[in-house]
């Protein structure tokens, strides 16, 4: 049996707000988007006693043996859900880790959806929800690679055939730790995307939104808030935001031409940093 290939696309926060938190967890609300920047997994069914998983590519380094994947296929094993079914899985790493681009969380998910595509399992509504919370907080956005809002109350809802923008997403050597970014916050916003609609991903819309957790990664790491800087000085015709919990930092364009002469000044001024074109999906 040949492998199954999968292309995990990488996650953007358009816009992101914290809105609360519990005892475990904060609280977020997320305008949610897909780009064309993405991790190749090959999947297939082994006759084996456990299962196998690699990693390669540029940032498939410093992936420790306890990830995304191995934690879903050990909590699909507890709950009995796959019984009888081993896989070698190789993942190719071209999302940046520790960037706020999602990939581990993506990864996951897109194994969770081909192994109910192939019906490997089949877990009941209840089950995949709990499945995907137990896994990462982002998982569930993954399950489909489409233009999303999160609600506060962890609501999704999905939106098709949105107009798609061009990104610029550039990267330093270091990343941020999702778990300390979150730790610093002080304040909470008030829910907004509670009634979402598809206006709200319009670029003039979501050029007036923000990340609320951008502030505390610019304040802790400086080069991040100069990036932003040259960025929103390099065009007048984007918007710049940083994804996630950071280190990625995104900068958005209605053309491909403005974003490319965008890479270019910034290749030249940042030499280190990492730097992709890729458009919405």
């Amino acid at each position: 049996m040949g492998y199954s290939r999968i292309k995990s696309f990488a996650k953007i926060n358009l816009a992101l707000n914290v809105t609360g938190k519990n005892s475990r967890l904060h609280k977020i609300e997320s305008i949610v988007g897909f780009v064309s920047l993405y991790d190749v997994i090959l999947i297939k069914e082994i006759q084996s006693k456990k299962h196998i998983i690699s990693f390669n590519g540029k940032y498939s380094k410093n992936i420790h043996k306890k990830n995304t994947i191995s934690k879903l296929l050990n909590i699909l094993e507890k709950k009995k859900l796959i019984t009888g079914h081993k896989f070698e899985i190789k993942v190719n790493k071209h999302i940046p880790s520790k960037s706020g681009l999602g990939g581990g969380s993506m990864n996951a998910a897109n194994i969770l959806k081909y192994l109910i595509k192939k019906k490997f399992i089949n877990p009941s509504r209840g089950q995949l929800s709990l499945i995907c919370k137990s896994v990462g907080s982002d998982v569930a956005l993954g399950l489909n690679s489409t233009f999303t809002i999160l609600k506060s109350n962890n609501e999704i809802k999905e939106f098709k055939n949105c107009k798609k923008f061009y990104a610029l997403i550039v990267k330093p050597s270091f990343g941020c730790s999702t778990k300390e970014i979150y730790s610093s916050v002080k304040k909470f916003s008030k829910p907004r995307f509670n009634k979402p609609s598809k206006k709200m991903f319009s670029f003039d819309n979501l050029k007036k939104l923000n990340n609320s957790l951008e502030a505390i990664s610019l304040s802790k790491f400086p080069k991040l808030k100069n990036i932003k800087n040259f960025l929103e000085k390099s065009s007048n015709k984007s918007f710049v935001r940083m994804t996630g919990s950071g280190s990625a930092i995104v900068a958005y364009f209605k053309s491909k031409k403005l974003c490319d002469d965008v890479k270019k000044k910034f290749s030249r001024k940042y030499k280190n940093c990492w730097c992709k074109v890729a458009k919405t999906i």
